[in-house]
């Protein structure tokens, strides 16, 4: 019995060791201006992931992004992920892109370094955005910019919708009425 008994404590410890090491909160990344981002910072809330991109026919929705962060701050963070891997269209510098968001958009949202969200040096981010395996949910693949990507307020990916589901959708605000 007490063999038994040690065993599943074991097994217990060693299921929440891995789930720990799968955590959304540990990865790294930078915010535009190269601080880092603690994304632990963010539990508790849901959090929309983003990648954006300046020259875009999808870009007009920063517009709908921001109005989002603005109607629902108090249980959402949004996160623009600058990505240029898809027809050249976030050529600039991050402090060109930050300017561009700025000015054109009034963003106030927390916009990270220009990273990579699909091929060999895709970011750890959406590694565990895209991966089964990492998020436990369900895999995909990111097919253009402003793919959106939502984790709970626990740190559990609820789904992804793709570029033509706009930031306002009902897909989207459900969770936060």
């Amino acid at each position: 019995m007490y063999f038994l008994k040690l065993l599943l404590i074991t097994i217990i410890q060693l299921n929440m060791s891995v789930n720990n090491s799968n955590s959304i909160y540990d990865i790294k990344i930078n915010d535009i201006t190269g601080e880092p981002i603690k994304l632990s910072a963010f539990k508790d809330k849901y959090v929309l992931f983003v990648n954006v991109a300046s020259k875009c026919g999808f870009t007009d929705q920063y517009k709908d992004m921001q109005e989002l962060h603005e109607k629902y701050k108090s249980k959402l963070v949004i996160i623009g992920l600058p990505c240029n891997q898809f027809n050249n269209q976030e050529p600039g510098e991050e402090s060109e892109i930050s300017q561009f968001c700025q000015v054109n958009y009034g963003v106030t949202f927390l916009l990270t370094e220009k990273i990579e969200v699909k091929g060999e040096n895709q970011h750890p981010l959406y590694k565990w955005l895209t991966n089964k395996n990492l998020n436990g949910e369900k895999s995909s693949t990111v097919r253009w910019n402003f793919q959106k990507y939502m984790i709970d307020p626990s740190g559990k990916l609820i789904n992804y919708w793709y570029s033509i589901t706009n930031p306002l959708s009902q897909k989207i605000t459900k969770y936060f009425q």
